[in-house]
């Protein structure tokens, strides 16, 4: 049996963030100013099919397989990536966070979106803040380094847009960040996840020191659904 993070975005759909999705049976997808994420059932033919029939205007999507995939023809390929999928393995940090912690609620949206657009640390849109359980840590009143949660195929939850300026780089903020949502994931009862591209060895060096380890490689493909 495959297992449920093999196909994150599908089962984020159908169990943990099942009110965030659009109509769909064999593909589904997340509502356009939430994020650009789509999922199939099983990547079969069918399943294309079935994400071709969504209109176009909801392009482009983005889905993730653990294996490369070959794209019919009512797809563009806009874009292929490989990631690293890293599970938490550790206990329950016990530090206290050395900076103040904010929680981030609709009021810091520009500033979200501000540090995601300089960062670019994934998709980050209008309403991301809906996934919810988003934190940051400010300087002088500035937003200057952020973390929140994503995907959830319960009863795992993903953790995402951890970012700082890189003016405020090297304080460790990204692990004081991670190391708090962590907390809030096994807290719930929730095993704590992630994608990092697999180019970005700084960040799984970060993420490794918190305590995640490698489950499997991933792919992403940005697609473009074709009229």
């Amino acid at each position: 049996m495959a297992h449920i993070l093999d196909n994150p975005i599908y089962n984020a759909l159908k169990t943990g963030n099942k009110k965030l999705s659009a109509d769909g049976s064999r593909a589904v997808h997340f509502r356009r100013d939430v994020a650009p994420f789509a999922g199939m059932e099983n990547n079969s033919s069918a399943d294309f099919k079935a994400l071709s029939a969504f209109d176009p205007q909801v392009s482009p999507l983005v889905i993730f397989t653990p294996v490369k995939l070959n794209i019919p023809g009512k797809f563009e390929v806009i874009h292929e990536f490989e990631m690293q999928q890293m599970v938490y393995k550790g206990g329950m940090p016990i530090a206290a966070a050395p900076q103040p912690v904010t929680e981030l609620d609709e009021s810091h949206i520009p500033q979200m979106l501000e540090l995601t657009e300089l960062t670019k640390p994934g998709p980050f849109l209008e309403r991301t803040i809906e996934f919810g359980n988003y934190t940051g840590i400010f300087e002088d009143g500035k937003l200057v380094s952020m973390a929140g949660q994503r995907l959830q195929p319960s009863p795992y939850i993903e953790l995402s847009a951890v970012c700082t300026h890189p003016d405020y780089l090297g304080r460790g903020y990204a692990g004081t960040l991670l190391n708090e949502q962590v907390k809030k994931v096994l807290q719930v009862r929730g095993t704590p996840f992630l994608h990092v591209l697999a180019s970005n060895k700084a960040a799984i060096s970060v993420y490794e020191r918190v305590g995640f380890e490698t489950r499997s490689p991933m792919f992403g493909y940005v697609l473009n659904i074709k009229k």
